[in-house]
């Protein structure tokens, strides 16, 4: 792979885009044929559409212990939710893996314009939900 190659940086980044997202279309596609088989439902159509008495939006833990221990237990919800995390990773992933690919070029200028970028990315992620009356 030659880096000084913009077709080859593109091939990189467009691959692991390309890979995130079929990733998480298959852990999600996942969670939600263990949705079905969990549900004994023989109406798939109903076992899949919203409904707020069968689906516990109340108390569910979105906590990463408890989506860890959901994962272990086979919870469906765990699955779905770990699909939709891995989609939202696939973007901050991409910047991360530029501001890689732009320092294996000694590109100075973008890996400072690359890493301000993810800094932003982060603190959107991680820290602004934690400002007091941050709302969103």
């Amino acid at each position: 792979m030659n880096l000084k190659d913009p077709e080859s940086m593109s091939d990189v980044l467009g691959h692991l885009l390309r890979y995130g997202v079929i990733l998480s279309f298959t852990i999600t596609i996942f969670g939600t044929a263990l949705l079905v088989l969990q549900s004994g439902s023989s109406d798939v159509n109903g076992t899949l559409t919203y409904n707020p008495s069968v689906i516990p939006h109340g108390d569910y833990d979105v906590s990463l212990t408890g989506l860890i221990s959901g994962l272990l237990t086979f919870n469906a919800f765990s699955y779905i939710e770990l699909g939709a995390l891995v989609l939202l990773a696939t973007p901050v992933t991409r910047v991360f893996v530029s501001v890689l690919l732009f320092a294996a070029e000694k590109d100075r200028l973008y890996v400072y314009i690359t890493s301000v970028v993810l800094a932003f990315l982060l603190f959107s992620i991680f820290i602004a939900p934690l400002i007091s009356g941050f709302q969103a």
